[in-house]
């Protein structure tokens, strides 16, 4: 007779929650207009913060194992899905205006992102091989239709595919290092592998090949180097909205699911991978940043970035100490709200301008509007870990857990790191207070009348709902049509992660405080 697994239904309730989600939210989509943007709106933002809320219910409660150890709802669990929540909704409000968006239709981008999350918290939760691999699937299957879901936009298209290729292939290399651990263990659950290589199987070539298949196939999730080539095209290519939510978001389920296979699972064999994963930090912090230093496309450039940022927080984990995931936690944190608010002003610049995402579309920014300038300024100057920033508080936290591990050495190579960054950081603040607005055609004094006439044509004042090339209005698309650059819903989602990262850089307490949750979560593995 098969033993049916225990169900406890309010551990499970975010998941329940979520999948009951994703479900109304497709069928409003299917019964309401297609241009129906805010009742999806609306409905994918109440699933996440009922999500939200049933998280914050469990936060501070014993730790639980959900259907029959497959899952365990643990502080770490809680604090990464949060995170994951924060960064789908604000990524909701930045599509109301997205063209990518509309053209695919907000209630299956909404649901294709619900599905994406449900993988990531599944994925913060799994305690098992299976529902590892299976809830990484759930993760990044929807990413990858919503990487190509602008399909006017070549690029948009080029990044749904290289994104698939790679993602298969970082899938496959994890699968088959899982399959070799498995072999060698004889089991599937994080806490019989660790007791398995506990004994006489931590050296064994069998699991230790096993183990390297792994580490490579979530390097390429995290984008670590050399495993990050995909990152700059496809952070490029895919509509903004989707960046800014892969950005963050898919790098902190998989950083959590990263620390918890090995610290808990394959804790034992700690001396085997520590050294690879200390090289592998190493060079992705330079990699990271001296690839940044040339980029002129801030979506390629905060690609970069984020693959050095993942080396950063690479270090956090690869200590493991509990002041490790503390601070790998914290960083993740201030990470989604630095990047969050960047991406928003190139996502309403994207939409006011001709210029995309060059940093052409931010130059004399803060002259026309500051308002937009002013985040993005401190957004750099937290990714570059300046004082007064979470940044700079979340890579000392860093840095100590490095030196507490004995590995000062990554410490060093994270100031190095932070000492790069500012070539690329501070030319865009550059761009945005010292130089002036660009203009595609400058007026000509005294030009002559077939001048105005191709003004005219172009698009001058005399053309109702449209703009003079080169001019930017405010809140308007050059076609006249809304850019979300004044919808209260957007501005106020980007000043908020704007206010929190100089707030917790200057108080960081409170959130010293929901990271240790996390840490305490793998106390018990990390002995």
């Amino acid at each position: 007779m098969i033993d049916t697994p225990t169900m406890d239904y309010g551990g499970l309730s975010p998941i329940i929650a979520l999948t009951a989600g994703l479900v109304i939210v497709l069928l409003a989509g299917l019964v309401s207009p297609r241009g129906n943007r805010w009742l999806s709106s609306f409905l994918t933002l109440a699933v996440l913060g009922t999500t939200a809320g049933l998280l914050i219910w469990r936060l501070g409660e014993p730790e639980i194992d959900l259907v029959s150890g497959a899952l365990r709802m643990d502080g770490l669990a809680i604090t990464i899905s949060l995170m994951t929540l924060f960064a789908a909704a604000f990524a909701v409000v930045l599509q109301l205006r997205d063209p990518g968006a509309e053209e695919a239709g907000h209630a299956e981008t909404h649901a294709l992102m619900l599905g994406s999350v449900l993988g990531m918290v599944m994925l913060a939760q799994a305690e098992n091989l299976i529902t590892f691999f299976i809830a990484l699937e759930l993760l990044s299957i929807p990413l990858y239709v919503l990487c190509g879901s602008h399909r006017t936009r070549p690029k948009s298209l080029e990044a749904g595919l290289k994104y698939l290729i790679v993602g298969s292939i970082g899938s496959a290399t994890l699968l088959y290092g899982m399959a070799l651990i498995y072999g060698g263990s004889g089991s599937t659950f994080f806490g019989t592998i660790a007791s398995s290589l506990g004994t006489d199987l931590f050296d064994d070539p069998l699991v230790l090949m096993g183990i390297a298949m792994a580490a490579v196939g979530l390097a390429f999730k995290v984008s670590i180097a050399p495993f990050h080539q995909w990152t700059p095209d496809v952070y490029e290519g895919a509509p903004t909205p989707v960046t800014a939510f892969m950005a963050v978001a898919t790098k902190a389920a998989a950083f959590a699911v990263f620390a918890r296979f090995f610290i808990e699972a394959l804790g034992p064999s700690y001396e085997q991978w520590q050294p690879a994963l200390a090289a592998l930090a190493a060079i992705t912090i330079i990699v990271g940043n001296v690839g940044a230093l040339s980029q002129r496309s801030l979506k390629r450039m905060l690609g970069y970035s984020g693959v050095a940022q993942g080396g950063y927080i690479l270090v956090g984990l690869l200590v493991a100490t509990q002041a490790g995931v503390d601070a790998m936690v914290f960083y993740l944190a201030g990470y989604t709200l630095m990047n969050l608010a960047a991406f928003a002003v190139i996502a309403i610049r994207e939409r006011e301008t001709t210029f995309g995402d060059d940093v052409a579309a931010v130059e004399g920014l803060a002259k026309d509007r500051p308002l937009l300038a002013w985040p993005l300024t401190i957004a750099m100057l937290g990714l570059a870990g300046l004082p007064g920033t979470v940044g700079f508080m979340g890579k000392l936290y860093l840095i100590e857990a490095a030196v507490g591990g004995d590995y000062t050495w990554l410490g060093v190579m994270i100031v190095i790191g932070s000492m790069i960054s500012l070539g690329y950081y501070l030319r865009v603040i550059a761009a945005m207070w010292m130089k002036p607005a660009p203009r595609l055609r400058p007026a000509i004094a005294g030009g002559a009348p077939e001048a105005d006439e191709e003004d005219a044509a172009a698009g001058s004042d005399d053309v109702p709902g449209t703009a003079r090339p080169g001019e930017v209005r405010p809140g308007l698309t050059p076609a006249g049509t809304p850019s979300g650059g004044r919808c209260w819903l957007v501005l106020g989602a980007m000043l908020i992660a704007t206010a929190a990262s100089v707030f917790f850089g200057i108080f960081p307490s409170p959130l010293v405080d929901f990271a240790q949750h996390a840490g305490q979560a793998l106390a018990v593995a990390i002995g």
